[in-house]
């Protein structure tokens, strides 16, 4: 295997390695783990500037893990595991790596003189609570990081186990900006199990957005992905925020199913062994690029944006003091990590 080429961030580019070659690879006879592959590596480092040409709304990145059980069919992630000299379908479902050093790494890089405190997401490349994060435990430390420098952060997150660590991100909160989010594009639970098959039920997410507010930890709700033909339509979209509205999301937003390479094929083969009948509309639909029509995406945002409106999602936001604003820092730190 070509540890050597092992990237950590699928925003990393043409930066040299992040991993030294040697991983320690284990397995564990227990039933959550059964058939899979963790890969113990120790990471140069783990907070990872996004590319600006991405377009996203935040500049950098914590990902400790790469790969994911949850084994979403569509997830988009799916192409850099090939990096690694795995493929982008069952591997990525059952062959992690683990960033076993990560917390220790952001407690570093936090404190690196040139580093500005800007904000931090999570969760965005792969699901930093996936079921390896039960084993693992690396975002407390991370959290606990994060917290003693005061620095913002989000995570998004299709598991459930954020809530173990919800006495850590009310302490964070307490110092600096911290928001949440559960992934949730639909609420068909045989759609769920067929395309979702390694989360939590998104009745239990939505029991996670619920309890995050509850405790003070705002969280909203991302109806990612929306699929085309399975649940799009008016009564689906409905169901959807009218239950993300039960579970006191603070805002909801939709985005689309996008194929990118990797996640095309896998999800492509999917469709053709459970809805063979999809296969014309979708060619029709994609017309073998990586996002739907402009105009469809639009559509699925200002039905879910009116929705949202309907019940009343948002008008029961936190609202908690801002967080101070941090001492300025001085000139040398003026630099980007």
């Amino acid at each position: 295997m070509r540890w050597d080429h092992l990237r950590l961030d699928a925003n990393t580019g043409p930066e040299p390695p992040l991993i030294e070659r040697r991983a320690v690879a284990r397995t564990f006879d227990t039933p959550e783990f059964r058939g899979m592959t963790f890969y113990e590596v120790r990471a140069k480092s783990v907070v990872n500037r996004v590319p600006e040409a991405s377009r996203l709304p935040f500049h950098w990145t914590i990902n400790p893990y790469r790969g994911c059980s949850h084994a979403c069919v569509y997830c988009f992630a799916r192409k850099t595991h090939e990096y690694l000299d795995m493929d982008s379908g069952a591997d990525f479902d059952s062959r992690i790596v683990v960033k076993v050093n990560a917390a220790e790494r952001v407690r570093a890089e936090l404190a690196a003189p040139r580093w500005r405190g800007e904000h931090i997401a999570m969760g965005t490349n792969v699901d930093c609570y996936q079921r390896a994060e039960g084993r693992y435990r690396l975002m407390p430390g991370i959290l606990s990081a994060l917290a003693d420098a005061a620095n913002p952060f989000s995570i998004l997150t299709k598991g459930s186990l954020i809530l173990r660590d919800l006495p850590l991100l009310q302490e964070a909160a307490a110092r600096t900006r911290v928001s949440t989010a559960v992934s949730v594009g639909s609420v068909d639970r045989d759609l769920w199990r067929l395309v979702e098959p390694g989360t939590p039920p998104p009745r239990r997410r939505l029991e996670v957005c619920a309890a995050l507010n509850e405790a003070g930890i705002g969280c909203g709700v991302l109806m990612g992905p929306v699929i085309p033909y399975l649940s799009d339509s008016p009564a689906q979209l409905d169901a959807a925020v009218r239950q993300i509205a039960d579970a006191g999301a603070t805002s909801v937003s939709a985005i689309t199913l996008h194929l990118r390479p990797g996640a095309r094929e896998w999800f492509l083969a999917w469709l053709r062994e459970h809805h063979p009948g999809l296969v014309v509309p979708y060619a029709r639909l994609y017309r073998g690029r990586a996002y739907a029509p402009r105009e469809y995406q639009e559509d699925i945002s200002r039905r879910v944006r009116d929705l949202a409106v309907k019940y009343g999602i948002g008008d029961r936001a936190l609202h908690r003091p801002a967080a101070p604003p941090p001492a300025a820092a001085p000139p040398e730190q003026l630099a980007i990590l």
